[in-house]
């Protein structure tokens, strides 16, 4: 009995060239990686703002957690864009968007109105951010199995 493409099959086949490619996978990690770089970057080239804002979050010494997180976000994100243990990676990069964002966006803590909307917000948002990397851990452990 012959098949007949359904509509998703034949719209799959039409994007799949483009976003199947290396580009459009490397694109993806850059964005996804792309808060950690800029992060990383500023902290490293104005390290008096970094130790302020590890001030701000109570991390004391400052001096380490500034240092600590710089090295963290600019290598977890190299590792992924590199594909060089991409997993262990993209699992940093979770962990510590899951432990930020408990520490810098408590919006249940805060009074009701817009602070808080936007507070909670940028919670969830970063918990999606969170599971992002999770996936990217999960595929690229996937493809090394086979």
């Amino acid at each position: 009995m012959p098949t007949h493409d359904s509509f998703a099959d034949k719209l799959a086949a039409a994007v799949r060239p483009v976003l199947g490619s290396r580009a459009a996978r490397f694109i993806a990690y850059l964005g996804l990686c792309a808060a950690y770089l800029q992060g990383g970057l500023v902290k490293l080239t104005d390290f008096p703002g970094a130790l302020g804002e590890m001030n701000h979050f109570g991390l004391s010494p400052a001096p380490l957690f500034a240092v600590l997180v710089i090295v963290l976000e600019l290598g977890a994100s190299a590792m992924i864009l590199a594909g060089r243990l991409r997993w262990l990676g993209a699992l940093g990069l979770a962990g510590f968007t899951l432990l930020a964002t408990g520490i810098a966006l408590r919006f249940w803590e805060l009074p009701a109105g817009q602070e808080r909307f936007m507070a909670a917000n940028s919670f969830f948002e970063h918990l999606g951010l969170a599971g992002g990397f999770l996936l990217v851990a999960w595929l690229d452990l996937q493809e090394k199995r086979t």
